[in-house]
């Protein structure tokens, strides 16, 4: 299988259905291990801490950029020290590789 942080998503405006958590699942073991399928199987989330608001929002720049290259964006909760992160597909109303993708991609951000 192709390491998930080097495909690019696909376009999807619906009419497809969401990933099962079988196959959620098993795409979440290609991720670092802080990232958590939700209860309902819809969405992946993980929180980053960082030492100062500074850091902080350089993370949501550089996340917010590969977003925008891959034109799937997520779900952001940002404080001074922290930003939470979720994914899901809007208009699927559930998870698809898009968000596995993008989250491979996030992980390759440095934290320092």
């Amino acid at each position: 299988m192709t390491d998930l942080a080097q495909r690019k998503c696909k376009s999807c405006e619906g009419g497809v259905a969401p990933l099962t958590r079988s196959a959620s699942e098993k795409l979440l073991e290609e991720l670092t291990t802080d990232w958590k399928l939700t209860a309902d199987a819809h969405a992946i989330r993980r929180e980053f801490a960082f030492k100062d608001f500074y850091r902080t929002m350089s993370f949501v720049n550089a996340l917010a950029h590969v977003a925008n290259i891959e034109d799937h964006h997520p779900d952001l909760e940002v404080g001074y020290n922290y930003c939470r992160v979720l994914f899901t597909t809007h208009a699927i109303q559930g998870l698809s590789d898009n968000d596995f993708i993008c989250a491979a991609k996030i992980d390759r951000i440095p934290l320092n």
